[in-house]
């Protein structure tokens, strides 16, 4: 089955939960996993930045992704981030984490050092080039600072052969439509902007990785199954009951704000490892209305 297929529907990025003395849970990550599986998602991506990846240390990353492999059991794909923007150190990352068991990585483009577009490219083609399994582009300009151009991600797909697909969450759907039009037909494309998958699944994309899909599982999941078999009535329903918390979620700053929310359905600890702190007071009284009225 090609990675388009196998990874089409919604995959979530899922949150690290800790301990009040700020050590990973992972009894709480083992719950929250069964959670999202028995309710539908289809894969799951163990160290995203919704992880709070650049607050762990490089043991607590493999401890992590080895329980993931356990408890997920084969149950779904899960896929690993592997994203900086010393692409030297991510080679070694590529070589030394545990990834055997891996459908694919996740690479979010390089922060805060701005590269041009052939930077970029050659960047990726890099880890391409290093990794055993397929990468995934990662573009979220809003938090890395430069975006990865239509054109990039085109000539990414086009001619490196250990690059599969994007997580295209630019805000941006005219480049969405751009990457849609001019990709080959294995690349698989996939929204990275809960708020905007479903006109972007009209548009043509694969799917999401998904931050709601942490605490909404079964609606998240059912209204991206309804978007890919073109049901847009059905699909917009559940869409606009869910359209006030994508806003809670990242009003302030992601992940606090499904924190706050899986906090609120008694799954996770409402802990957070700074410089990321919890929702402000006003803020989760939001998030606890919200799921009073759900």
């Amino acid at each position: 089955m090609s990675l388009r297929n196998q990874l089409k529907g919604t995959g979530v990025a899922i949150v690290t939960p800790f301990k009040q003395d700020f050590s990973v849970d992972f009894e709480a990550l083992g719950n929250l996993i069964d959670f999202i599986i028995n309710n539908g998602v289809n894969y799951i991506i163990s160290l995203g930045t919704t992880g709070e990846t650049p607050v762990l240390d490089k043991q607590e990353k493999i401890d992590i992704i080895n329980f993931t492999y356990e408890k997920v059991n084969n149950r779904v794909p899960v896929i690993v981030g592997v994203g900086g923007n010393n692409t030297q150190a991510l080679v070694k990352d590529l070589e030394q984490y545990p990834l055997s068991k891996a459908t694919a990585v996740l690479s979010a483009s390089p922060y805060y050092s701005k590269p041009s577009q052939e930077g970029i490219f050659q960047h990726y083609k890099t880890l391409a080039k290093a990794s055993p399994k397929p990468i995934l582009i990662y573009n979220v300009p809003g938090r890395t600072g430069r975006n990865v151009s239509a054109a990039t991600t085109t000539r990414l797909a086009n001619e490196v052969e250990n690059i599969a697909g994007i997580k295209e969450a630019s805000d941006d759907m005219n480049q969405c439509m751009q990457i849609l039009r001019d990709r080959p037909e294995h690349f698989l494309i996939v929204s990275g902007d809960d708020g905007l998958i479903l006109p972007q699944l009209a548009c043509g994309m694969d799917g999401v990785i998904s931050v709601a899909a942490n605490c909404f599982p079964k609606d998240f999941s059912n209204m991206i199954q309804l978007g890919l078999k073109g049901d847009f009535e059905a699909a917009r329903k559940i869409h606009y009951k869910l359209l006030n918390a994508y806003d809670l979620l990242f009003v302030e700053n992601n992940p606090a704000g499904v924190k706050g929310f899986l906090y609120e359905l008694g799954l996770i600890q409402n802990v957070l490892r700074l410089p990321v702190v919890p929702l402000s007071n006003a803020i989760q009284e939001k998030v606890k209305t919200f799921l009073k009225n759900y």
